[in-house]
């Protein structure tokens, strides 16, 4: 058994409008959860569970970006503090034997 969806709009109380509707968007990309192309016409309402899935997904997506980029600036900093670190030691040494 298919199920689908209903005509009947909350909004309204009757049936969709579709096209005189202007909450009738069409979509077009790759679906969040079955990867596959879509290009649709439908009622923006029920969009949104659609939508907030692949908002979601993006925003993980910027989390781990943001992080990594993170992780290799506090890395290169490291990097550069122990350089200095050493660079001190050298000075005070070099010193030392100078005097």
């Amino acid at each position: 058994m298919k199920l689908e969806q209903g005509k009947f709009c909350p909004l309204i109380g009757e049936d969709c409008l579709g096209l005189k509707c202007s909450w009738f968007t069409q979509i077009r990309g790759t679906h969040p959860q079955t990867g596959q192309e879509i290009d649709e016409w439908g009622c923006a309402v029920n969009w949104i569970p659609t939508l907030l899935i692949e908002n979601s997904q993006q925003q993980r997506q910027t989390g781990a970006a943001v992080e990594s980029f993170r992780n290799e600036t506090i890395s290169r900093i490291s990097t550069t503090i122990n350089m200095k670190k050493i660079e001190k030691s050298i000075d005070r040494l070099e010193g030392d034997i100078n005097q």
